[in-house]
């Protein structure tokens, strides 16, 4: 299936008294023809991108008494209570035991009831759908769900409007809502690629393979990029619409979360630097006269780890 580009058209009008329109800003790397076109989404509400799928789900939505779920790393769930606390609407988030301390404080922060249990992701997926199900409250998938994709894919439509000459857009790639999106929007008009690293490569597997498949993330962005598997929609869009998934390592992220606050004083978190990060490392290198988008998609760390790649470096 493809998410079209009439439906983002829609989300954006319906979610626009709601979000930043984020800025873009042009860099230059060495051995690169021309400038670097940076979405800075990080500067959303919450720090991510998050919050555009959040309030496409929930903008004009039928909500029932008990309100909403979702499970969550950590950004997601910051986006969902954001959303909820913005519109008046009760939120019950869950994230799992690795979640930062400081994105379960943000979660805090928006008013929302926290459960954190479970190991990883998947098993915070695993109790919040029980609790959908016993409760009826709505749920909100991270990346799997039409609403998500529809929102995430308003980050596209943006950029193309910021940067209309881009010929290629980098994009770090967790359970897949975010490329998903954006691939949807771009469909053919632009090359998309995703970046993942090389612990949590649930795309690149699933391309490889034909088909989607588990793995067992692990690593430094796995809170935020940490999916066993690629979202069962986005799927298609990705055979279709992804040129090519490339693959980082966790020292490259780091590199690229000190080349952002070295050269543009941007926080980064480790998911948010990694689409840089294959630019950076020259695991992707463009062709001569190649115009890059990279979206740096989030900020969420917190200071003392933020600090850490600079004493340890």
């Amino acid at each position: 299936m493809t998410i079209t580009r009439a439906a983002i058209s829609e989300a954006a009008t319906r979610i626009a008294p709601f979000i930043r329109r984020t800025p873009v800003m042009d860099i230059a790397l060495p051995g690169i023809e021309k400038p670097v076109c940076l979405k800075l989404e990080l500067f959303q509400h919450t720090g991510s991108f998050k919050p555009r799928g959040a309030f496409t789900h929930l903008v004009g939505a039928k909500i029932p008494k008990v309100g909403v779920a979702a499970a969550s790393g950590g950004n997601h769930g910051a986006a969902v209570a954001y959303a909820a606390h913005v519109l008046g609407i009760k939120a019950r988030i869950f994230v799992p035991t690795l979640s930062s301390p400081a994105k379960v404080a943000r979660i805090a922060s928006y008013g929302a009831t926290i459960v954190q249990q479970g190991a990883n992701y998947q098993a915070a997926l695993a109790l919040c759908q029980d609790y959908v199900s016993e409760s009826g409250a709505l749920n909100i998938h991270a990346y799997d769900m039409e609403a998500t994709l529809a929102g995430q894919g308003t980050l596209g439509r943006e950029l193309e409007e910021q940067a209309p000459d881009l010929d290629t857009v980098l994009v770090a790639v967790g359970g897949g809502g975010l490329i998903g999106g954006i691939a949807s929007w771009y469909q053919a008009k632009s090359k998309i690629i995703g970046v993942e690293p090389g612990t949590c490569n649930c795309l690149h597997a699933a391309l490889a393979a034909g088909a989607a498949v588990t793995i067992k993330p692990s690593g430094l962005a796995t809170d935020s990029l940490g999916a066993s598997s690629a979202g069962s929609l986005m799927f298609p869009i990705a055979q279709k619409f992804v040129g090519h998934i490339a693959l980082v390592a966790d020292e490259d992220i780091r590199n690229a979360q000190r080349w952002l606050w070295t050269h543009a004083q941007i926080i980064a978190e480790p998911g948010g630097a990694t689409a840089l990060a294959a630019l950076l490392s020259g695991i992707y290198q463009p062709a001569k006269g190649e115009r890059i988008g990279v979206i740096v998609c989030g900020a969420n760390t917190s200071l003392a780890a933020f600090n850490e790649l600079f004493t340890t470096a």
